[in-house]
């Protein structure tokens, strides 16, 4: 059985990822199976730039953490991801989980994001999520693939499920946010979801 890394200690994220990888013959590690390390500074302009920076980061700090004894992940996956609103010119964009400060909770990102909507009332709110994929082996991206899903912003937030912005995302074929539908019909339309039901794809061919 491969051992995989997946690059994340967000327990929302990690559920998600077991799910779509649970058919395949693999382990999962996550950060916590590490030594701490501070988190790599996210430099890039784009999704697909941190995610490929994230990978190669914690690529080399598995190689360097482990035993010698210990066999180090086949791949290490890391990912990018954020909301992109067009009324506000791509903002949160790759800021999404930064936005407004470090420390904000989602309910002080919303208020942000409807007081800055409310100041360009005639533009649409055509909104997407966006997931960039990177994975690495032995300090090389060795695959790479991008998911995502095309929405508009509620007129509130709505919905307590998901997580992070999924409350005020509205996706017109459910005629819901995602925070308003069940974690399975979010998976089979949502950004990540498609992003790692790739990768899962060639990951099956590359084991």
């Amino acid at each position: 059985m491969e051992r995989l890394l997946v690059a994340t200690t967000n327990p929302d994220k990690l559920r998600e990822i077991r799910g779509i990888l649970s058919r395949l013959p693999v382990e999962i590690m996550t950060l916590r199976d590490l030594t701490p390390v501070p988190e790599p500074e996210e430099t890039g302009t784009t999704f697909a730039e941190n995610a490929r920076l994230k990978a190669l980061y914690y690529d080399a700090m598995a190689g360097a953490d482990l035993a010698p004894a210990q066999p180090r992940p086949r791949y290490t996956v890391a990912e990018d991801s954020g909301l992109v609103i067009d009324a506000l010119d791509g903002e949160p964009g790759v800021y999404s989980a930064r936005f407004l400060r470090p420390d904000a909770t989602y309910s002080e990102r919303f208020s942000e994001i409807y007081r800055r909507l409310a100041e360009t009332p005639a533009r649409a709110r055509s909104a997407r999520f966006i997931c960039a994929l990177a994975v690495a082996q032995a300090g090389t991206i060795v695959y790479e693939t991008t998911g995502t899903i095309e929405g508009d912003i509620a007129d509130m937030p709505r919905g307590v499920g998901g997580f992070g912005y999924d409350p005020i995302f509205h996706y017109p074929p459910y005629r819901r946010t995602l925070g308003e539908v069940t974690e399975d019909a979010k998976l089979r339309v949502a950004h990540r979801g498609e992003a790692f039901r790739r990768w899962a794809v060639w990951l099956d061919e590359h084991l």
